[in-house]
């Protein structure tokens, strides 16, 4: 079976944390996921130089389909390069590694962090939260994304697509916001419509 066998390959980088992720097993370093193994295939995350390494060796991204949608999320096929040529993949799982952790630290440091910076956020949703009074990090995630979304419904009217909502908790919990489930979703709504009476 391939999740043991990648398991036992990537313990010459130390021992790793797995978690069910994506319908399959994550594995972590510092709490930062860098591989995944579902459907017999590997994957490992992406990140700087690795990216077009990654696709220079022509390795898919891995696609998460879900029953409505389908998230395109940054971690590579890496399946034939464990089966087929190992030396080749070591240096890139190590890399994979080192920027799953570097890019967590960051990401950890509130002095270093923009709204913009975190998952599904951009410029232009920056700009909508901090428009409407939520100024930093910090105070998004402290505010929660029920609140933050009642706050950018409020400055921009009552028709404010609810998938922002969507990508304001998975901004907040660091995944992409396709990704969010029902239940979670629908308590996000029993909160907002808690905050509007």
């Amino acid at each position: 079976m391939i999740e043991q066998s990648f398991y036992d390959y990537t313990m010459q980088f130390g021992e790793s944390q797995t978690r069910s992720m994506f319908g399959g097993t994550g594995l972590f370093k510092h709490n930062a996921m860098y591989a995944l193994i579902s459907n017999e295939s590997v994957f490992i995350r992406g990140g700087g130089e690795l990216d077009e390494i990654l696709k220079s060796l022509e390795c898919q991204k891995f696609r998460h389909i879900k029953k409505q949608s389908t998230a395109t999320v940054n971690y590579y096929d890496v399946t034939q390069l464990f089966l087929e040529r190992r030396d080749k993949l070591t240096p890139l799982v190590k890399l994979s590694i080192e920027n799953s952790v570097s890019q967590r630290s960051v990401k950890k440091s509130p002095s270093s962090r923009r709204l913009r910076d975190l998952p599904n956020m951009q410029l232009t949703l920056e700009r909508m939260v901090k428009k409407s009074g939520v100024e930093d990090v910090n105070c998004f995630i402290e505010l929660g994304a029920a609140k933050v979304f009642q706050r950018v419904k409020r400055t921009y009217g009552k028709d404010v697509d609810v998938k922002l909502l969507w990508k304001f908790a998975g901004a907040i919990s660091g995944v992409h916001w396709e990704l969010i489930q029902e239940p979670v979703k629908k308590q996000l709504l029993e909160v907002c419509a808690s905050i509007d009476n």
